[in-house]
């Protein structure tokens, strides 16, 4: 499980296209939580954030939920 920070509060578009993760917003930021496979998945999801004009503050490894 990761997760992402990028600057700015993601609106319902800009949560849609991220509709593979959980999308946290809060004052300032969004974070996106997301369990991904490997590395390149990981990668890949940061490069979809780029690729939007976003800018990611923090990535970080936590552990899954009690709920997973």
């Amino acid at each position: 499980m990761y997760e992402i920070t990028f600057v700015g509060q993601a609106g319902s578009t800009l949560r849609a296209e991220f509709d593979d993760c959980e999308v946290i917003v809060v004052p300032g930021t969004t974070i996106l939580r997301a369990e991904l496979p490997d590395q390149a998945a990981l990668s890949g999801l940061v490069v979809r954030i780029t690729g939007l004009g976003l800018e990611v503050i923090d990535i970080h490894r936590v552990a899954p939920s009690a709920e997973s």
